[in-house]
C-alpha cells in the first residue's frame, strides 16, 4: 500500500474498501479513529470519480460539516467545491422534536389537557430521539425512492457501541411490533412506530445483503482500537451483517530516528503484529498519519491519491511547551474527600485513560473509589491491568442492567398479577424503550452513591452523554411535576448542577475537531445548567520533545487549540504525548506523577 521514495510516501490511488462500491457504505469504528475523515474522503473520491454521492451522519457528535468547510443541515445540502456531493445531518434532536410533534397534532383538541401533558412528558425521553433518529436512518436505507437522485449513499457512523445499538433496532422493533405493542408506559414513542415496520424489515435485508451495503471497520494501529474492531465484526456477524473490510488510518512511516517517532511506530508494528484473528482475513486498506489536518474538500481529495509529504526534521533542538499537568486536578479532588467525577468528551480523545489515571491516584491515597462507565465499549479492565485497594469497577452494562430490570419489575409489579396478567407485564418489558429506563436507573443509582465516596465515572462518546443528560432532565421535570408545588426529593438533574457534587472533566485533544465538539458540549452541559469543573487536553505532542517532522508539523498546530481550552477552562491540565499504550497501573500512576508543569 506504501512505498517510500525521495523523501515522500506514495499511497495507491483508490483503496480497496472503494473499489466496486454498492449502493450504501457504512463505516464504523472506535470513537477518534479518523471515521468522519475517511467517510468524507471517500465521499470526495467517489464523487470526483463521476458519481452522485449523499453523505449521511447518523452521530448525534456529527462533525461533517466542519470536517467538510461547509456548512451542513438537517435538509440534504450540495457541497459547493465538489460536483455530484449532497450531505445530511441527522440531527437527533430536531427529529425527536419533528416526531413528537406528528404525534400530538392529531391528538390536540381531542384530548384533554392532562393526558395530551402526560403523553407529552413521555416524548420527552432519549427513547423517543433515539426512535426518531433511526426513522430517518431506515427510511435513507430502504426507500430507494428517497435517494433516487443518488448512486452511493455513506453513513458516518457514531462511535461502536452506539452504532451497534443503532443498527440493532431495525430487528428489535420489527420482532417488539410483531409480537406486541406494550402498555402505555411506552404508548408516547411507540405510536408512530407502527407505520414503519415495513420500513425496518427493508433496513435489515439491506445491511445484510453485500450487494446493498459494504460495511467498513475504521481504526487505528493501536492494541485497544484493533481490539474493538474485532469485537465489532464479531457482534455485527451475530445481526446477520459481514464486515469484510478493514481500514487502518494514521500508520507512521519508518525510518525516522527520532525517539517519541521510533517509540510510537514500535507500538503500532506490535498493536498491528497482535491484531485479533478475526481481523486477518478481511480485505485491508491502510492510510498513513498526515503531517496536517484533514479539514475541507482539497485536504480530504489528498488522503487517498497523490504524494504525501514528509517534512524535513526541524533544524533546532527540540523544546516542548510548558503547560499544568493533571496532579493538580487530582490534588483539588483529593482534598473534597468525596464526591461525583465525570469524564465527558469525544470518542477516542482519552476519557478512559483520564478516569482511570484519576481513580486509580484517589485509592493510592486512601479513598474509596468506585470507576464505572456508561460506555458500551469501554475497556476498564484492560485500561487498568491490575488492582488497587480501595478501588472497585464496574460498569453500567446495558444488557445487564435491562435484564436486571425486567427481573426487579416481574418481582414486585408483578407479583400480584395473575398469569394472563404476567405474561402481558413481560411483554411490554421486551420493548426496547426498557433500555433507557434500566441504564437511567442504573446511572441515578451511581450520582447518588457519590455522596459517601468518589465515584468516577467515565462516559460515553459526547452525543449520547447528552442523550443521557435529556433523560435526566425529563426524569427531573416529571419528578417537579408529580410533586405539584410540594418539596421536591433531589433528583440526579440537582446532582449534577451541584458543584459541590458533581465535577466535570472535559477531555480532549489539542485537534480542531476535538477541540469544537468539547465547546459544544459545554454548551449543551449549560443550558442544562451544568458548569465543567475542569479540561484536560490529552496527548500534547507540543508538550512532548520531538524531531520528527511528521509528529514536529503536527505539534506546531496545536497551539492555537490549547489557547482556544484556555480561554474556556477554569483548571486545564495537559497530558503529554507518549510512545507507549496508556495501559497498566504503572503508566496511569506516571500520568498523575509528572511534575507540576508538563515540559
Amino acid at each position: 500500500m506504501l512505498r517510500r521514495r525521495w523523501g515522500r510516501l506514495l499511497l495507491m490511488e483508490h483503496l480497496g474498501f472503494l473499489a466496486g462500491a454498492p449502493r450504501h457504505l457504512l463505516l464504523t469504528g472506535k470513537g477518534g479513529v479518523g471515521k468522519t475523515t475517511v467517510a468524507c474522503a471517500a465521499a470526495v473520491q467517489l464523487a470526483r470519480s463521476g458519481s452522485r454521492v449523499l453523505l449521511v451522519s447518523t452521530d448525534p457528535a456529527s462533525n461533517i460539516g466542519q470536517t467538510l468547510g461547509v456548512t451542513i443541515g438537517r435538509s440534504i445540502t450540495p457541497v459547493p467545491a465538489v460536483s455530484g456531493l449532497s450531505a445530511l445531518d441527522i440531527d437527533p434532536q430536531q427529529a425527536a422534536e419533528d416526531y413528537r410533534r406528528r404525534v400530538l397534532a392529531p391528538l390536540e383538541g381531542l384530548l384533554p389537557d392532562r393526558e395530551l401533558a402526560t403523553i407529552t412528558e413521555q416524548l420527552s425521553g432519549s427513547c423517543t430521539t433515539e426512535i426518531a433518529s433511526f426513522n430517518e436512518f431506515t427510511d435513507l436505507l430502504a426507500d430507494p425512492a428517497a435517494t433516487s437522485d443518488f448512486d452511493h449513499i455513506i453513513f458516518d457512523t457514531a462511535p461502536t457501541g452506539h452504532t451497534l445499538r443503532l443498527l440493532q433496532l431495525p430487528g428489535s422493533w420489527t420482532g417488539f411490533l410483531d409480537d406486541g405493542r406494550g402498555d402505555a408506559s411506552c404508548l408516547g414513542p411507540m405510536s408512530g412506530l407502527e407505520k414503519h415496520r415495513c420500513a425496518y424489515r427493508a433496513a435489515v435485508n439491506a445491511l445484510a445483503d453485500p450487494a446493498s451495503t459494504r460495511i467498513v471497520l475504521v481504526t487505528r494501529p493501536l492494541s485497544s482500537a484493533l481490539r474493538e474492531a474485532g469485537r465489532t465484526r464479531d457482534e455485527l456477524a451475530m445481526l446477520g451483517i459481514d464486515a469484510d473490510h478493514l481500514v487502518i488510518n494514521g500508520t507512521l512511516p519508518t525510518g525516522d530516528p527520532d525517539p517519541l517517532h521510533t517509540r510510537m511506530h514500535a507500538r503500532q508494528q506490535d498493536a498491528l503484529a497482535q491484531c485479533p484473528e478475526n481481523l486477518a482475513g478481511m480485505h485491508r486498506d491502510q492510510i498513513p498519519l498526515r503531517p496536517g489536518t484533514m479539514i475541507g474538500t482539497d485536504a480530504l481529495a489528498g488522503l487517498f491519491d497523490g504524494e504525501v509529504q514528509v517534512p524535513a526534521a526541524p533544524g533546532d533542538e527540540p523544546r516542548a511547551a510548558s503547560y499544568p499537568g493533571i496532579g493538580a486536578l487530582v490534588d483539588e479532588l483529593d482534598a473534597r474527600g468525596r464526591g461525583l467525577v465525570m469524564t465527558m468528551g469525544k470518542g477516542g480523545v482519552g476519557k478512559t485513560t483520564v478516569a482511570s489515571a484519576v481513580a486509580v491516584a484517589l485509592a493510592d491515597r486512601g479513598h474509596r473509589v468506585r470507576l464505572t462507565t456508561t460506555d458500551p465499549a469501554a475497556h476498564l479492565e484492560a485500561t487498568l491491568a491490575g488492582r488497587v485497594p480501595g478501588l472497585s469497577v464496574d460498569a453500567i452494562d446495558p444488557g445487564i442492567a435491562t435484564q436486571a430490570y425486567r427481573d426487579h419489575v416481574m418481582a414486585t409489579k408483578g407479583a400480584a398479577l395473575d398469569e394472563a396478567g404476567r405474561q402481558a407485564l413481560a411483554e411490554d418489558l421486551r420493548s426496547p424503550c426498557t433500555e433507557e429506563v434500566a441504564v437511567f436507573q442504573a446511572f441515578s443509582r451511581a450520582v447518588d452513591d457519590a455522596v459517601d465516596e468518589f465515584v468516577v465515572m467515565d462516559t460515553a462518546p459526547t452525543g449520547h452523554t447528552v442523550l443521557l443528560m435529556d433523560a435526566t432532565g425529563a426524569y427531573h421535570r416529571e419528578t417537579i411535576r408529580l410533586a405539584g408545588g410540594m418539596e421536591t426529593p433531589s433528583t440526579p438533574l440537582m446532582r449534577l448542577q451541584d458543584p459541590e457534587h458533581t465535577r466535570i472533566i472535559i477531555v480532549t485533544l489539542p485537534e480542531t475537531t476535538p477541540v469544537l465538539e468539547a465547546a459544544g458540549l459545554e454548551d449543551d452541559l449549560a443550558r442544562a445548567g451544568i458548569r465543567p469543573w475542569a479540561w484536560v487536553v490529552n496527548n500534547a505532542l507540543s508538550a512532548a520533545r520531538t524531531r520528527s517532522g511528521i509528529l514536529a508539523a503536527r505539534a506546531a498546530t496545536e497551539a492555537e487549540q490549547i489557547d482556544a481550552v484556555t480561554r474556556r477552562a477554569s483548571r486545564l491540565g495537559v497530558i503529554a504525548a507518549r510512545g507507549a499504550d496508556p495501559v497498566g497501573l504503572a503508566a496511569l500512576r506516571s500520568l498523575v506523577a509528572q511534575s507540576e508543569h508538563v515540559s
